[in-house]
């Protein structure tokens, strides 16, 4: 990630787990990693457990939660003591001791402790648009893949314009490799005219289970190979509807819809079929992009409000795509001022990359957090529509989150100390993988007992780090 790091000694010792329970109480491990203050095995310590939220216990003696424990360091130089943590935030963990000049001085740490339904539910991080040599990209899929696991990414959506099948072709080609990379299958939906009339608005289907690209005959995809088994991810989608088919399917639509006065009909009703199969096929139907320039907004005002109010998509991408403050920044406002005016939807973040070389200027400007049980394709996409999604903005060096504020909270604490460790783990793994890609057969074979050995490793990660 290209943002800076200013968390708590996260190279000069390990503190393990680093997310816990409420309730529960956990036995926490500090471990020196080299650093110049060792503790001293046998020795006593004091530590200061302090709840980020709770205030100072001068200043505020009724909600400060400031609690003192005794840590013993053991022969292996490890600092261990038990606390039960009560409430969803962060928590700092002071040591103080005396250096090696025999001047008092202090070690601080940070955990957190999470509640309800974030308990068992772990944070994978990662790109639901992304583009290929199949389309619009610079990378074939395979590459684009590799390259994103090299930046730290756990999952990948592939979803190149009009076309679904290279998604596939990822995902097959990666489930035979030693990677922990979760490849989803996807597409960018185009739809043709409907009665002679342009629906241009984009649209994502994130994870669906079928094409819906593919369920019209078209002629505007060159190239594409026939068969189901490249149409969808089990062999299995609904037939391909010819032109009148398809503009039936629009007028029944739009029989059921009611469309304000001033908003074209034929691609208000294009769109709610669209999503609603992206549904059908078991896919997390993804608006992208609402404010994107192309010559004007891509998505008129009226058509926005209209999605919103109407709930036509699963998700909103509230970043993506651009760097320029009218794509972004408008988004971002109209989620806060959607929420005030009551209107819930899930957030991601997503790059719309059409390149994934680190000198791209759009390849690593935002991407999603999503707290699931596995790094599995329904887990993902039903954390997202459960609202367990934050959107990362990292287009400057100081990121920022976008979403509801407990998971913005949490999401901050693991970008500051959770993820840089996870991200250095995956950076080798990713190289590996584009070795496996393009390297001559001695490259492969290396590669792949590499990465046979590093298989596992994220799994033990979490484990470690969060204790559940």
């Amino acid at each position: 990630m290209p943002f800076e790091i200013e968390s708590f000694n996260l190279y000069d010792y390990d503190i393990y787990p680093k997310v816990m329970a409420a309730g529960r109480e956990t036995e926490i491990t500090i471990r020196p990693l080299g650093a110049r203050e060792q503790f001293h095995p046998g020795q006593t310590y004091t530590v200061i457990v302090k709840a980020i939220g709770g205030g100072k216990p001068e200043y505020f003696p009724l909600s400060a939660d400031f609690e003192n424990e005794t840590a013993e360091c053991g022969a292996d130089g490890c600092l261990r003591f038990r606390h039960t943590f009560t409430k969803e935030q962060q928590y700092f963990v002071d040591v103080p001791y005396v250096n090696h000049r025999g001047q008092n001085a202090q070690e601080r740490f940070a955990v957190y402790c999470v509640e309800g339904d974030l308990i068992g539910k772990y944070p994978f991080i990662g790109d639901l648009h992304t583009h290929t040599t199949f389309s619009d990209g610079n990378q074939s899929p395979e590459v684009m893949c590799a390259n994103c696991r090299s930046y730290g990414y756990d999952f990948i959506v592939v979803t190149d314009h009009r076309r679904y099948y290279p998604s596939l072709k990822a995902l097959r080609y990666f489930e035979k490799l030693p990677t922990e990379l979760n490849v989803l299958p996807g597409e960018e939906v185009h739809l043709p005219k409907a009665f002679g009339k342009f629906i241009d608005p984009h649209i994502i289907n994130a994870g669906g289970e079928y094409s819906v690209n593919a369920m019209i005959e078209r002629d505007d995809v060159d190239n594409v190979p026939g068969g189901d088994e490249n149409r969808s991810l089990y062999g299995k989608c609904p037939p391909v509807m010819d032109q009148a088919q398809y503009e039936a399917v629009i007028q029944k639509t739009l029989k059921g819809l009611t469309v304000p006065e001033g908003l074209d009909e034929v691609p208000a009703a294009g769109i709610k079929w669209a999503y609603d199969e992206i549904r059908r096929a078991g896919g997390l139907a993804i608006w992208p992009h609402p404010t994107w320039i192309h010559d004007v907004f891509h998505n008129p005002d009226i058509l926005q409000d209209f999605m919103v109010e109407n709930r036509i998509f699963d998700a909103f991408e509230v970043l993506g795509g651009e760097n320029y403050f009218e794509q972004n920044g408008y988004q971002t406002v109209r989620y806060y001022e959607d929420k005030a005016r009551g209107y819930r939807y899930p957030v991601v973040g997503s790059t719309d990359s059409h390149s994934s070389n680190p000198n791209n200027r759009n390849a690593l400007i935002c991407s999603t957090i999503i707290f699931a049980e596995e790094n599995e394709r329904k887990a993902l996409l039903d954390a997202i529509r459960d609202f367990r999604s934050v959107a990362v903005d990292t287009i400057s060096k100081e990121f920022r989150l976008i979403g509801e504020m407990r998971l913005v909270r949490y999401g901050c604490f693991l970008l500051k100390n959770y993820f840089p460790l996870h991200d250095a783990a995956c950076r080798e793994e990713g190289r590996l993988l584009k070795q496996y890609i393009t390297g001559d057969e001695s490259e492969k074979q290396d590669a792949l007992n590499t990465l046979k050995t590093m298989y596992g490793r994220i799994a033990k990660m979490r484990k470690k780090y969060f204790a559940f």
